[in-house]
């Protein structure tokens, strides 16, 4: 697949904002306020573009964890939504620190991730002190810390000064001596006002260059593997569902004789059809009882807001139609944009039955899973009633009748 990857990670933080907002506070766009503080620092450090990128993609991911970590916390007891102070930032760098592995820059810049909350005194998570710290970890650490406690969604010049007099008061302690000096150095008033609400994603996108690789389907597989992962763990009755529809849109491309290229492409559309769900509160995905009218309608927005990423990524335009368009109907009850027969495709009218037999297959909080004959008997039903295309849910059918 050809991909500018950062662009693609770019869209995937603003998810991911969502998880940490939920969890910390953080405000919209903080991993791309974070990635061009990161990023300015380190211009001013003299970081060449390779190392630049890389240390944008890190910091767009600096808080990968955040579902996982949640997740796992939620199973011991804790409600991090209602126990923020609870927060482990070992843990969390941890767990975020073995997913990023998976990515193509993770080789260069290791231990990245793992060491984004450590301080220049050493009392951070790990109590490694500047000299052990990888640069870019210290420089992920500046903005992160900034972000969080002087929030810049939005510009004044007291808030300038605010964001100022705080680098200036960590300096040696907090932050290590040439990395505060090179951020008061380039930091200016109007760098603040050019990320301030939307204007973080241009200005971002604007000030790297934009370089387009040709990931082969075994790394990009993968690089959505990972995806998946982060995805799934929002909630604990989904914790297998993106990687379980990875999986079977790949066999089911095999099924079809499609290269590898193709199932390359339909295991990452499975991977990320549900990340709008990211932006879905906890207590919805994990509530046990039936959902409210109220609730359903706030869980439906998540494959909109899927196609609201997706859509951002140049070169990913089909997949995210086959992505968005899961929860369409052939008679044009489903949603979020009513899609009737004629404006779905095969791949499209694929993932909206490969979902339902997912979904079917799998434990919730409301049932068990089903078995794969209990699932095609509704499948088959829902085609008769004209909602799913029947040759699909035929293939279906046949491609996983093993697993009966």
């Amino acid at each position: 697949m050809k991909l500018c990857m950062n662009d693609v990670l770019y869209a995937i933080s603003d998810a991911l904002d969502c998880v940490e907002h939920e969890y910390l506070g953080a405000t919209t766009y903080h991993a791309r306020r974070v990635a061009f503080l990161s990023a300015i620092t380190g211009k001013a450090l003299g970081l060449d573009d390779r190392s630049l990128l890389n240390l944008t993609a890190c910091a767009v991911l600096h808080d990968n964890a955040l579902t996982e970590y949640g997740l796992s916390e939620l199973r011991h007891g804790v409600d991090l939504d209602k126990s923020p102070k609870l927060f482990q930032l070992r843990d969390h760098c941890e767990i975020g620190e073995r997913n990023v592995q998976a990515m193509p820059f993770y080789q260069s810049c290791p231990d990245v991730i793992l060491y984004h909350h450590e301080q220049a005194d050493g009392n951070g998570p790990f109590h490694k002190k500047t000299a052990d710290t990888p640069l870019l970890a210290r420089l992920i650490h500046l903005g992160d810390a900034i972000d969080i406690n002087i929030s810049m969604h939005d510009f004044s010049e007291d808030k300038y000064r605010k964001v100022t007099d705080f680098v200036s008061s960590g300096r040696g302690s907090f932050f290590d001596e040439e990395i505060t000096d090179a951020f008061l150095s380039c930091f200016t008033s109007e760098a603040m006002q050019s990320i301030s609400g939307d204007e973080v994603r241009r200005t971002l996108h604007d000030m790297l260059p934009v370089i387009v690789n040709d990931y082969p389907p075994q790394q990009m597989t993968r690089i959505s593997a990972m995806f998946a992962h982060i995805i799934d763990f929002k909630s604990e009755f989904t914790s297998h569902h993106s990687t379980g529809i990875a999986l079977k849109a790949a066999e089911l491309g095999r099924y079809y004789g499609y290269n590898e290229e193709m199932q390359s492409q339909m295991y990452f559309t499975g991977a990320v059809h549900d990340i709008g769900k990211l932006s879905i509160p906890a207590a919805i995905l994990e509530k046990p009882e039936k959902l409210t009218h109220e609730e359903f309608t706030i869980i439906q927005q998540h494959a909109l807001i899927t196609y609201e990423i997706l859509r951002q990524v140049t070169g990913l335009e089909e997949i995210t139609d086959w992505a968005s368009f899961h929860h369409e109907k052939l008679d044009g009850t489903g949603y979020p944009f009513h899609k009737t027969a004629a404006e779905l495709n095969h791949m499209e009218r694929l993932f909206a039955c490969l979902d339902i037999y997912q979904a079917l297959t799998e434990n919730r909080p409301y049932k068990k899973a089903f078995s794969h004959a209990e699932a095609l008997r509704i499948l088959y039903e829902n085609a008769a009633d004209g909602k799913l295309d029947a040759n699909i849910v035929t293939d279906i059918d046949i491609c996983f009748r093993h697993e009966a």
